[in-house]
Protein backbone atom coordinates (compact mmCIF):
# COMPACT_ATOMS: atom_id res chain seq x y z
CA UNK A 1 0.00 0.00 0.00
CA UNK A 2 1.51 3.13 -1.06
CA UNK A 3 0.02 6.97 0.49
CA UNK A 4 -1.42 7.10 -3.61
CA UNK A 5 -3.87 4.58 -2.44
CA UNK A 6 -4.75 6.77 1.26
CA UNK A 7 -5.42 9.93 -0.84
CA UNK A 8 -7.55 7.97 -3.39
CA UNK A 9 -9.42 6.66 -0.05
CA UNK A 10 -10.88 10.16 0.30
CA UNK A 11 -11.71 10.59 -3.65
CA UNK A 12 -15.63 10.58 -2.49
CA UNK A 13 -15.26 12.31 0.97
CA UNK A 14 -17.33 15.80 0.85
CA UNK A 15 -15.35 18.10 2.97
CA UNK A 16 -18.16 20.49 2.80
CA UNK A 17 -20.55 18.98 4.30
CA UNK A 18 -18.27 17.79 7.07
CA UNK A 19 -16.50 21.69 7.64
CA UNK A 20 -20.40 22.13 7.79
CA UNK A 21 -21.28 20.00 10.84
CA UNK A 22 -18.30 20.72 13.10
CA UNK A 23 -19.08 22.51 16.51
CA UNK A 24 -17.45 23.65 19.48
CA UNK A 25 -18.29 20.74 21.36
CA UNK A 26 -16.03 18.67 18.31
CA UNK A 27 -13.18 20.87 18.44
CA UNK A 28 -13.41 20.65 22.34
CA UNK A 29 -12.97 16.54 22.27
CA UNK A 30 -10.24 16.83 20.10
CA UNK A 31 -8.06 19.51 22.26
CA UNK A 32 -8.94 17.05 25.54
CA UNK A 33 -7.79 13.95 23.07
CA UNK A 34 -4.06 12.31 24.06
CA UNK A 35 -3.90 10.86 20.33
CA UNK A 36 -6.10 12.65 17.49
CA UNK A 37 -7.34 11.04 14.52
CA UNK A 38 -7.43 11.92 11.14
CA UNK A 39 -10.77 13.31 11.30
CA UNK A 40 -9.65 15.00 14.75
CA UNK A 41 -7.51 17.19 12.58
CA UNK A 42 -9.92 17.93 10.32
CA UNK A 43 -12.11 19.35 12.85
CA UNK A 44 -8.84 21.78 14.29
CA UNK A 45 -8.98 22.97 10.53
CA UNK A 46 -11.84 23.88 10.23
CA UNK A 47 -12.99 27.48 10.52
CA UNK A 48 -15.27 26.18 13.90
CA UNK A 49 -11.52 26.18 15.63
CA UNK A 50 -10.84 29.49 15.11
CA UNK A 51 -12.02 30.83 17.99
CA UNK A 52 -10.41 27.93 19.95
CA UNK A 53 -6.81 28.78 18.79
CA UNK A 54 -5.78 30.30 21.56
CA UNK A 55 -5.94 26.68 23.54
CA UNK A 56 -4.49 25.36 20.14
CA UNK A 57 -1.27 27.39 20.57
CA UNK A 58 -1.25 26.23 24.83
CA UNK A 59 -1.53 22.79 24.61
CA UNK A 60 0.90 23.23 20.82
CA UNK A 61 3.03 25.25 23.13
CA UNK A 62 3.13 22.11 25.49
CA UNK A 63 3.72 19.41 23.28
CA UNK A 64 6.90 21.17 21.57
CA UNK A 65 8.36 21.22 25.01
CA UNK A 66 7.58 18.23 26.31
CA UNK A 67 8.77 16.53 22.77
CA UNK A 68 12.17 18.81 21.92
CA UNK A 69 12.52 21.42 24.48
CA UNK A 70 13.65 24.84 24.14
CA UNK A 71 15.69 24.67 21.04
CA UNK A 72 15.28 25.74 17.34
CA UNK A 73 17.35 24.40 14.54
CA UNK A 74 18.83 26.31 12.57
CA UNK A 75 20.08 25.74 8.59
CA UNK A 76 20.93 27.40 5.26
CA UNK A 77 19.84 26.75 1.56
CA UNK A 78 22.61 26.63 -0.80
CA UNK A 79 21.40 26.69 -4.18
CA UNK A 80 23.25 24.95 -6.75
CA UNK A 81 21.32 25.90 -10.14
CA UNK A 82 18.56 26.99 -11.40
CA UNK A 83 18.26 24.82 -14.56
CA UNK A 84 14.83 23.22 -14.68
CA UNK A 85 13.09 20.98 -17.15
CA UNK A 86 9.68 21.87 -15.73
CA UNK A 87 6.94 24.39 -16.65
CA UNK A 88 5.53 24.81 -13.34
CA UNK A 89 2.87 27.71 -13.47
CA UNK A 90 3.79 29.34 -9.95
CA UNK A 91 7.77 28.77 -9.91
CA UNK A 92 10.21 31.43 -10.54
CA UNK A 93 13.04 28.58 -11.97
CA UNK A 94 10.24 26.82 -14.72
CA UNK A 95 11.92 26.82 -18.07
CA UNK A 96 10.09 29.34 -19.94
CA UNK A 97 11.04 31.89 -17.60
CA UNK A 98 13.95 34.76 -19.02
CA UNK A 99 15.38 34.20 -16.52
CA UNK A 100 19.82 34.43 -16.16
CA UNK A 101 20.30 30.66 -15.83
CA UNK A 102 23.64 29.40 -13.45
CA UNK A 103 25.06 25.91 -12.02
CA UNK A 104 28.24 26.61 -9.44
CA UNK A 105 31.52 25.17 -10.58
CA UNK A 106 32.62 23.16 -7.17
CA UNK A 107 34.88 25.84 -6.65
CA UNK A 108 32.00 28.05 -6.25
CA UNK A 109 30.37 25.29 -4.73
CA UNK A 110 33.42 25.83 -1.80
CA UNK A 111 33.06 29.58 -1.61
CA UNK A 112 29.41 29.70 -1.14
CA UNK A 113 30.14 27.08 1.33
CA UNK A 114 32.91 28.57 3.13
CA UNK A 115 30.83 32.06 3.27
CA UNK A 116 27.63 29.87 5.04
CA UNK A 117 29.84 28.16 7.89
CA UNK A 118 31.76 31.80 8.51
CA UNK A 119 28.05 32.57 10.12
CA UNK A 120 28.42 29.88 11.92
CA UNK A 121 25.85 26.72 10.38
CA UNK A 122 26.77 23.62 10.13
CA UNK A 123 23.84 22.40 8.28
CA UNK A 124 22.85 22.72 4.73
CA UNK A 125 20.24 22.25 2.31
CA UNK A 126 21.10 21.99 -1.43
CA UNK A 127 18.94 22.66 -3.56
CA UNK A 128 18.70 22.98 -7.63
CA UNK A 129 15.71 23.44 -10.19
CA UNK A 130 14.52 20.15 -11.37
CA UNK A 131 17.41 19.18 -14.59
CA UNK A 132 18.38 15.95 -15.01
CA UNK A 133 20.78 16.97 -17.93
CA UNK A 134 22.32 19.91 -16.20
CA UNK A 135 22.53 18.76 -12.54
CA UNK A 136 22.89 15.14 -13.15
CA UNK A 137 23.16 12.74 -9.88
CA UNK A 138 26.95 12.73 -10.46
CA UNK A 139 27.25 16.40 -10.09
CA UNK A 140 25.28 16.32 -6.85
CA UNK A 141 27.30 13.58 -5.99
CA UNK A 142 30.72 15.54 -6.09
CA UNK A 143 29.17 18.59 -4.09
CA UNK A 144 27.86 16.73 -1.79
CA UNK A 145 31.72 15.41 -1.42
CA UNK A 146 33.37 18.72 -1.33
CA UNK A 147 30.39 19.63 1.26
CA UNK A 148 30.74 17.08 3.70
CA UNK A 149 34.16 18.28 4.70
CA UNK A 150 32.78 21.51 5.75
CA UNK A 151 29.32 20.90 7.18
CA UNK A 152 28.03 18.59 9.91
CA UNK A 153 24.52 17.14 8.04
CA UNK A 154 23.61 17.85 4.60
CA UNK A 155 20.14 17.67 3.14
CA UNK A 156 18.87 17.73 -0.25
CA UNK A 157 16.49 19.27 -2.24
CA UNK A 158 16.51 18.13 -5.71
CA UNK A 159 14.33 16.21 -8.90
CA UNK A 160 12.99 12.95 -7.01
CA UNK A 161 15.13 10.26 -7.73
CA UNK A 162 15.23 6.23 -7.66
CA UNK A 163 15.98 4.32 -4.86
CA UNK A 164 19.40 3.46 -6.05
CA UNK A 165 20.08 6.94 -6.46
CA UNK A 166 18.72 8.10 -2.79
CA UNK A 167 21.59 5.35 -1.67
CA UNK A 168 24.22 6.28 -3.58
CA UNK A 169 24.09 10.00 -2.09
CA UNK A 170 23.77 8.81 1.16
CA UNK A 171 26.91 6.73 0.67
CA UNK A 172 28.47 9.86 -0.30
CA UNK A 173 27.26 11.71 2.55
CA UNK A 174 24.02 13.06 2.50
CA UNK A 175 21.40 12.52 5.83
CA UNK A 176 18.26 14.60 4.67
CA UNK A 177 15.81 14.67 2.12
CA UNK A 178 13.27 17.76 1.31
CA UNK A 179 10.77 17.06 -1.08
CA UNK A 180 7.22 19.28 -1.46
CA UNK A 181 4.09 17.55 -3.48
CA UNK A 182 3.40 20.76 -3.98
CA UNK A 183 -0.28 20.35 -3.75
CA UNK A 184 -2.26 17.04 -2.81
CA UNK A 185 -5.02 18.06 -5.43
CA UNK A 186 -4.48 15.26 -8.24
CA UNK A 187 -6.46 17.65 -10.80
CA UNK A 188 -4.75 21.06 -9.63
CA UNK A 189 -1.41 19.22 -9.91
CA UNK A 190 -2.17 18.40 -13.01
CA UNK A 191 -3.25 22.27 -14.48
CA UNK A 192 0.11 23.48 -12.44
CA UNK A 193 2.32 21.24 -13.93
CA UNK A 194 0.95 20.81 -17.47
CA UNK A 195 4.59 19.33 -18.72
CA UNK A 196 8.03 18.26 -17.81
CA UNK A 197 8.94 15.37 -15.57
CA UNK A 198 7.69 17.02 -12.34
CA UNK A 199 4.10 16.44 -14.65
CA UNK A 200 3.88 12.94 -12.78
CA UNK A 201 2.26 13.09 -9.42
CA UNK A 202 2.46 9.41 -8.40
CA UNK A 203 6.43 9.65 -9.20
CA UNK A 204 7.02 12.29 -6.63
CA UNK A 205 4.34 11.09 -4.27
CA UNK A 206 6.66 8.22 -3.65
CA UNK A 207 9.63 9.47 -3.32
CA UNK A 208 9.73 9.82 0.22
CA UNK A 209 9.16 6.24 0.69
CA UNK A 210 12.22 5.40 -2.01
CA UNK A 211 14.50 7.89 -0.02
CA UNK A 212 13.02 6.06 3.20
CA UNK A 213 13.72 2.61 2.14
CA UNK A 214 17.52 3.71 1.71
CA UNK A 215 17.86 4.76 5.06
CA UNK A 216 17.23 8.31 4.54
CA UNK A 217 18.16 9.82 8.12
CA UNK A 218 15.74 12.46 8.25
CA UNK A 219 12.54 13.60 5.41
CA UNK A 220 10.80 16.92 5.59
CA UNK A 221 7.81 17.33 3.52
CA UNK A 222 5.23 20.09 2.57
CA UNK A 223 2.79 21.65 0.11
CA UNK A 224 3.00 25.08 -0.74
CA UNK A 225 0.15 26.92 0.74
CA UNK A 226 -1.98 29.08 -1.44
CA UNK A 227 -2.20 26.65 -4.36
CA UNK A 228 -5.22 25.07 -3.09
CA UNK A 229 -7.59 25.18 0.02
CA UNK A 230 -4.99 25.08 3.01
CA UNK A 231 -7.52 23.05 5.20
CA UNK A 232 -7.31 20.26 2.72
CA UNK A 233 -3.82 20.57 1.96
CA UNK A 234 -2.67 20.71 5.78
CA UNK A 235 -5.51 17.46 6.46
CA UNK A 236 -3.20 15.70 3.49
CA UNK A 237 -0.14 16.84 4.83
CA UNK A 238 -0.85 15.06 7.97
CA UNK A 239 -1.71 12.12 6.74
CA UNK A 240 1.33 11.52 4.38
CA UNK A 241 3.53 12.48 8.08
CA UNK A 242 1.48 9.50 9.67
CA UNK A 243 1.71 7.55 7.15
CA UNK A 244 5.13 7.41 6.85
CA UNK A 245 6.02 7.63 10.50
CA UNK A 246 4.13 4.23 11.21
CA UNK A 247 6.22 2.83 7.94
CA UNK A 248 9.55 4.66 9.00
CA UNK A 249 9.83 4.66 12.55
CA UNK A 250 13.42 5.11 12.55
CA UNK A 251 12.79 8.15 10.26
CA UNK A 252 13.03 11.62 11.76
CA UNK A 253 10.45 12.82 9.99
CA UNK A 254 9.17 16.94 10.06
CA UNK A 255 7.04 18.89 7.92
CA UNK A 256 7.60 22.16 6.44
CA UNK A 257 4.83 25.25 6.06
CA UNK A 258 6.12 27.43 3.00
CA UNK A 259 3.12 30.15 2.22
CA UNK A 260 3.35 31.47 -1.69
CA UNK A 261 5.90 34.01 -2.22
CA UNK A 262 6.23 36.22 -5.19
CA UNK A 263 8.43 35.54 -8.20
CA UNK A 264 9.69 36.28 -11.70
CA UNK A 265 6.54 34.64 -13.05
CA UNK A 266 3.21 36.80 -13.10
CA UNK A 267 1.50 33.89 -11.27
CA UNK A 268 -0.90 34.53 -8.61
CA UNK A 269 -2.07 31.86 -5.89
CA UNK A 270 -5.78 30.70 -5.87
CA UNK A 271 -6.15 31.08 -2.22
CA UNK A 272 -5.01 33.28 0.41
CA UNK A 273 -3.75 31.92 3.54
CA UNK A 274 -3.19 34.65 6.17
CA UNK A 275 -1.35 34.88 9.59
CA UNK A 276 -3.91 33.15 11.60
CA UNK A 277 -4.29 30.56 9.22
CA UNK A 278 -0.63 29.89 9.98
CA UNK A 279 -0.92 29.45 13.20
CA UNK A 280 -4.25 27.68 13.16
CA UNK A 281 -1.83 25.22 10.66
CA UNK A 282 0.98 24.72 12.66
CA UNK A 283 -1.05 24.24 16.03
CA UNK A 284 -3.48 21.28 14.70
CA UNK A 285 -0.69 19.47 13.00
CA UNK A 286 1.23 19.72 16.25
CA UNK A 287 -1.51 18.11 17.91
CA UNK A 288 -1.36 15.60 15.47
CA UNK A 289 1.87 14.73 15.09
CA UNK A 290 3.33 15.76 18.40
CA UNK A 291 7.31 14.08 17.74
CA UNK A 292 7.40 15.56 14.12
CA UNK A 293 9.33 18.80 13.48
CA UNK A 294 8.13 21.92 11.98
CA UNK A 295 10.00 24.00 9.84
CA UNK A 296 9.23 27.36 8.98
CA UNK A 297 11.64 29.27 6.25
CA UNK A 298 12.90 32.96 5.75
CA UNK A 299 9.61 32.93 3.22
CA UNK A 300 7.56 34.13 6.55
CA UNK A 301 8.92 38.35 8.31
CA UNK A 302 10.92 38.16 11.14
CA UNK A 303 8.09 39.18 13.45
CA UNK A 304 6.34 36.31 12.58
CA UNK A 305 8.94 33.74 12.76
CA UNK A 306 9.20 35.36 16.13
CA UNK A 307 5.65 34.96 17.36
CA UNK A 308 5.88 30.89 16.05
CA UNK A 309 8.47 30.51 18.38
CA UNK A 310 7.06 28.40 21.25
CA UNK A 311 3.54 27.67 19.08
CA UNK A 312 5.27 24.49 17.20
CA UNK A 313 8.39 25.71 14.88
CA UNK A 314 11.37 23.16 16.27
CA UNK A 315 13.54 24.10 12.48
CA UNK A 316 14.32 27.54 10.49
CA UNK A 317 16.26 28.50 7.73
CA UNK A 318 18.72 31.44 8.63
CA UNK A 319 20.42 34.53 6.83
CA UNK A 320 19.08 32.49 3.11
CA UNK A 321 20.00 33.35 -0.10
CA UNK A 322 17.96 32.01 -2.90
CA UNK A 323 20.28 32.88 -5.91
CA UNK A 324 22.80 30.72 -7.21
CA UNK A 325 25.90 32.02 -6.20
CA UNK A 326 23.59 34.41 -3.74
CA UNK A 327 26.15 34.48 -0.85
CA UNK A 328 29.66 35.58 -1.97
CA UNK A 329 29.71 35.40 -5.56
CA UNK A 330 29.53 38.58 -8.16
CA UNK A 331 27.93 36.57 -10.48
CA UNK A 332 24.41 35.75 -9.10
CA UNK A 333 21.39 34.82 -10.33
CA UNK A 334 17.83 36.28 -9.76
CA UNK A 335 15.89 34.27 -6.41
CA UNK A 336 13.93 31.42 -6.74
CA UNK A 337 11.36 33.39 -4.72
CA UNK A 338 11.44 36.54 -3.00
CA UNK A 339 12.86 36.17 1.10
CA UNK A 340 10.69 37.76 3.65
CA UNK A 341 13.04 37.16 6.45
CA UNK A 342 16.67 38.86 5.27
CA UNK A 343 17.94 38.65 8.65
CA UNK A 344 21.60 37.29 9.50
CA UNK A 345 22.50 33.99 11.33
CA UNK A 346 23.41 36.31 14.15
CA UNK A 347 20.14 38.31 14.22
CA UNK A 348 18.36 35.12 14.15
CA UNK A 349 19.83 33.18 17.25
CA UNK A 350 19.47 36.78 19.18
CA UNK A 351 15.56 36.81 18.20
CA UNK A 352 15.43 32.98 19.52
CA UNK A 353 17.82 33.90 22.50
CA UNK A 354 15.30 36.53 23.44
CA UNK A 355 12.28 34.49 23.24
CA UNK A 356 14.09 31.97 25.82
CA UNK A 357 14.74 29.32 23.81
CA UNK A 358 18.64 28.25 22.55
CA UNK A 359 19.78 28.04 19.04
CA UNK A 360 20.94 25.24 17.68
CA UNK A 361 23.41 25.05 14.64
CA UNK A 362 25.12 21.58 15.04
CA UNK A 363 23.19 18.80 16.40
CA UNK A 364 24.63 15.65 13.72
CA UNK A 365 27.98 14.89 12.80
CA UNK A 366 27.46 12.83 9.33
CA UNK A 367 30.74 10.36 9.74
Amino acid sequence: MSFFDVLKDFDGFDFKAFFEKVSDVDILYALNKPCLDDLDLLSLLSDKAAPHLEDMAQKSHELTLRNFGRVIYLYAPLYLGNFCDNECLYCGFKHGNAIERKKLSLPEVEKEARAIVATGIRHILILTGESRSKTPVSYLKDCVLLLKKIFSSISIEVYPLEAEEYKELIEAGVDGLTLYQETYDRDLYRHLHPCGPKSDFAYRLDAPDRACRMKMRSLSIGALLGLADFRKEAFFLGLHAVYLERRYPDVELSVSLPRFQRTVSDFLPAFSVGDADLVQIMTALRLFLPRAGINISTRESRALRSDLVGLGVTRMSAGSKTEVGGYCLDEKTQGQFEVADKSGVGEVKKMICDKGYQPVLKDWQTL
